[in-house]
């Protein structure tokens, strides 16, 4: 603002209040301005018009007991057609809103638990606002915007709110990991079982081509060779069969030594044995 030969000077996005012998006449907007100060006329002050912020930190508590920190942030201005109301009702106009601002947060957040507090912040920022709004425009100003910017619980509820969220997850994390590790132990179990399912048939189908093998050498030697019984060739077919499993336990280089008795009769005892369990094996079949 300039002030030369009874000429003021009103920047953009504010305006003056003209008073005449100290009361109010006017309001002057940008630009430049008479003011013939030997009339009594004078400038009482000047008015933005520019949006302010306002942060006001409230803190109060919750329905479950649990103190907490609210930071609104208020976002104002004067409006140009009420800068008189604007100018002389209000005397400190930062300090009024701050009162209206703990009053609605203080009426509203006792009511909800810690959690609702986060989940309904945008209800309380709209309660605030219309409160606000509905006070600040008596006195010349609007209220644009009010955001709840944070809420903060105390350090130690904040601590406990993280352990809790943490063990939840570490729960969820356990369940799932056992979860998987079952069905690795089921599927495991159920290879294993087809596995043994498998090598069973194989052993069975193994010895029933062993004992059809030495069914069909019997018969075929017994006709063959005049004067041979079954029994006969039976025992030369196990002896021979015995002294071929010695040769390859002595041949193995790995093989640990094998003690078995070996004597002129045991032969006929191992004959003996091999053949039973063979005709069983018929039998059963």
């Amino acid at each position: 603002m300039g002030n030369l030969c009874c000429c003021v000077q009103v920047d953009q996005s504010s305006v003056a209040i003209k008073e005449t012998f100290g009361k109010f006449e006017a309001v002057l907007d940008p630009g430049c301005h008479c003011l013939p100060w030997f009339l009594g006329s004078q400038l009482a002050g000047h008015l933005s018009l520019r949006l302010q912020q306002l942060d006001v930190r409230c803190e109060t508590k919750t329905k479950d007991n649990v103190f907490v920190n609210v930071v609104a942030s208020i976002q104002y201005r004067a409006l140009a057609d009420k800068a008189g109301d604007a100018f002389y009702k209000l005397t400190n106009t930062r300090t009024q809103i701050q009162a209206y601002v703990f009053d609605v947060i203080r009426a509203s957040v006792p009511k909800l638990n810690l959690d609702d507090v986060f989940e309904q912040k945008n209800e309380i920022a709209k309660a605030v606002e219309d409160e606000l709004g509905k006070a600040m425009s008596a006195y010349g100003y609007e209220i644009v915007q009010t955001l709840i910017v944070d809420i903060e619980p105390d350090e130690h509820v904040k601590r406990a709110m993280n352990e809790i969220n943490a063990a939840a997850r570490l729960r969820v994390a356990a369940n799932e990991k056992a979860e998987a590790e079952k069905i690795l132990q089921i599927k495991r179990a159920e290879g294993e079982a087809e596995s043994k399912y498998l090598s069973g048939l194989g052993i069975a189908r193994q010895r029933q081509a062993i004992v059809d093998g030495l069914r069909d050498s019997v018969l075929g030697f017994s006709e063959n060779v005049p004067g041979t019984s079954a029994k006969d060739v039976m025992d030369m077919v196990l002896v021979t069969q015995y002294f071929d499993t010695m040769k390859e336990i002595s041949a193995a280089s790995k093989s640990s030594a094998v003690f078995i008795p070996h004597g002129p009769g045991a032969i006929r005892d191992v004959a003996t044995q091999i053949r039973d369990g063979l005709l069983q094996a018929s039998a059963h079949k």
